[in-house]
Order: C-alpha cells, then sequence, then structure tokens
C-alpha cells in the first residue's frame, strides 16, 4: 500500500467474511481435505471417531431440549479445531490463491487486492463459486470494500462490488487481524484503536494499579507485561510520525502518573515517575520494535513470503511528484 501511494496507483480491496464459518464445516470435504493434505489414514481415524453420533441438547429457560445428532461442523472450543479448518481452506483454495500479498488468508480472515476494480469483481467471484460449491456462505452485509484512490481521480462511486446483484457495503476504515487499515494509507486510526485497548487494559486491572499499598516496581512490571504490549501490538509494521509517537507517549504518561498517584500539578518530571516506575519511553520501544522485526526480515531468504512483499510494489512505477509519504523503511 505505501509503494502504491508513492506511485499514485490505485488499489482495491475486499475483505471476504464468511458466515458462521466453523459450523458450515461439511464432514465429507473435512475428511477430502485430510487425505489431499497426506495425513495418515490412522489419525484421521482417530478424527473421525471423535466426530462419530456427536449429539447436543439445548438448556432452555423450562428445561432442556431432546438431544439431537451434529453432523455439520467442526467442534467449538476444541484446541484441533481451528487446524482441520485451516487444511479445508487451504485445500479449498489452493488453485484459486495468488501469490502474497494479493491474497492473504489467516483461517477465515481473507483478503483479496487488485489494482483494478474488475479484476477484484472476477478474483471474487471465483472465491465465492469456490467456497460456496462446497457449503460455505459468504456474508452479503459483512464482506466490505475498499478503495484506494491513490492516483487522484473520482472514486467509482455507485459502480461498487456486488455478490449476486447485492452490493457489498464500502469502507473508508477496516480492523483486520487486530490492526486498522485505512485506505488512505494513514495510522491515525490504528494508534488511536491502540490507545483505547491500551486503557481497556489499563482500566481493567485499575484496581490492583490504583493500590498505594502495592509497590510502584510491582506495578511497573505487570504494566510492561500486560498493557505496554496492547499499546505496542503492531507497531513493527507502522510507518510512524512523530505525531503518532507523542500520542503514544502522552497516553503512557497519564497511565504512569495515575499508578503513582501523582498528577501534572505536582509538577513531577516525568523522567523521575519513569524511573520510580522501571519503565523505559514508549519511543525506545517502538523503534526497538521496528528494528527487531527489520532484523527478522533481513534474515530470511529471499524466496520467503515476507520477503517477496518487499518487492511486490517495484512494478508500480516511479514516485510521483511532491513531498515523499513516510513509509515502514524510512522509518526505520
Amino acid at each position: 500500500m505505501e509503494k502504491y501511494r508513492d506511485a499514485h496507483k490505485d488499489l482495491h480491496l475486499v475483505f471476504i467474511d464468511l458466515e458462521k464459518a466453523y459450523d458450515r464445516v461439511p464432514r465429507e470435504v473435512l475428511w477430502w481435505a485430510l487425505t489431499r493434505k497426506g495425513i495418515s489414514r490412522k489419525y484421521i481415524s482417530i478424527i473421525m471417531d471423535m466426530y462419530e453420533d456427536c449429539t447436543t441438547s439445548v438448556r432452555t429457560s423450562v428445561g432442556r431440549t431432546e438431544e439431537f445428532p451434529i453432523t455439520i461442523g467442526v467442534h467449538q472450543g476444541s484446541a484441533l479445531s481451528p487446524f482441520l479448518f485451516a487444511i479445508v481452506m487451504d485445500e479449498l483454495t489452493k488453485s484459486i490463491q495468488d501469490d502474497i500479498p494479493w491474497c492473504m488468508m489467516f483461517a477465515d480472515d481473507i483478503v483479496l487486492i487488485d489494482e483494478t476494480q474488475s479484476g477484484l469483481k472476477a478474483k471474487l467471484e471465483v472465491w465465492r463459486q469456490t467456497l460456496e460449491n462446497k457449503g460455505f456462505k459468504l456474508s452479503r452485509s459483512k464482506t466490505e470494500y475498499m478503495e484506494c484512490k491513490f492516483g487522484g481521480g473520482r472514486s467509482s462511486g455507485n459502480s461498487g462490488i456486488t455478490l449476486d446483484g447485492k452490493e457489498i457495503p464500502v469502507s473508508d476504515m477496516f480492523r483486520y487481524l487486530g490492526s486498522i487499515i485505512q485506505k488512505d494509507g494513514e495510522l491515525e486510526g490504528d494508534v488511536s484503536h491502540r490507545i483505547r485497548t491500551g486503557w481497556m487494559k489499563w482500566k481493567s486491572a485499575s484496581g490492583f494499579l490504583c493500590d498505594r499499598g502495592m509497590p510502584t516496581r510491582l506495578k511497573g512490571k505487570f504494566y510492561r507485561t500486560a498493557i505496554r504490549p496492547a499499546l505496542l501490538y503492531g507497531v513493527e509494521c507502522w510507518a510512524v510520525k512523530q505525531c503518532h509517537i507523542q500520542k503514544m507517549s502522552v497516553a503512557e504518561m497519564r497511565m504512569l502518573r495515575w499508578m503513582c498517584g501523582h498528577t501534572r500539578k505536582d509538577r513531577v518530571r516525568n523522567e523521575t515517575i519513569r524511573q520510580r516506575v522501571g519503565v523505559a519511553p514508549i519511543e525506545d520501544k517502538m523503534r526497538e520494535s521496528r528494528l527487531r522485526w527489520f532484523g527478522h526480515v533481513r534474515r530470511r531468504p529471499s524466496d520467503a513470503p515476507v520477503r517477496r512483499v518487499e518487492m511486490c510494489g517495484e512494478e508500480a512505477g516511479k514516485r510521483g511528484r511532491g513531498r515523499p509519504k513516510q513509509t515502514w523503511v524510512r522509518g526505520v
């Protein structure tokens, strides 16, 4: 997205949502996928025994219903179910998956990307036919379309993406795998979301963090273990600006001052607060996370998916006129 924004070329994305994905896996498709994956027949037989003669009942205000059989879907709450679902999805879509990042799939969270709206429509129709022919169903209301008009042209207006003649919602912002994706490629939505998530974690433990009887160092250790990871989720990939760092620093200092029982009126320096709780500046941790991820990427072989993403935008073209936007590489 950064490279296409620099080159002033448009991108089109569709975020696919499957209705009751885990509950719609046909058993025949599950056994077929396990066999195609080369799973030992012994293990397949064990899994089949787990699903044989499964029954359940519903508890109501007037008692339980009669037991009825379960003949479709994977077990809810089982540690094995996500693995089985991933095998089914991988086998079903193996022939229609594009290279990363034009197709990204994590369990039932699927993103299709194309340079043109017509190309994206064709991809979506292929995925719809492939999945719905095997018993799955694409949600017409929760599947969303995002149009990134980096080229500066007008939006396509009413000519959106349709499923069975029904136009799917158009989104300016979408939450994918815990991160916020904006159609303008900026980070404001993700930064605000991280700060809100950090405050939710902080408030859930405020009884401990605001207890004056607890050692300050222990509070700082709890903050580093339980709250800061919520604030810093995904920052490794951020094309961060100084304004984003400032917002994160302000949010963190409010939390630390509250933990120590101080306000700004007490005129206690930020460095003093950090020294008491043993917490380093969040700007340093953000830089550390970016460098750690940079090293991880560079150590991977050139044919690894994470390295192929680096080169995917080379064909986007030369950078347009004007001041360049902030990118992850420039931030590193």
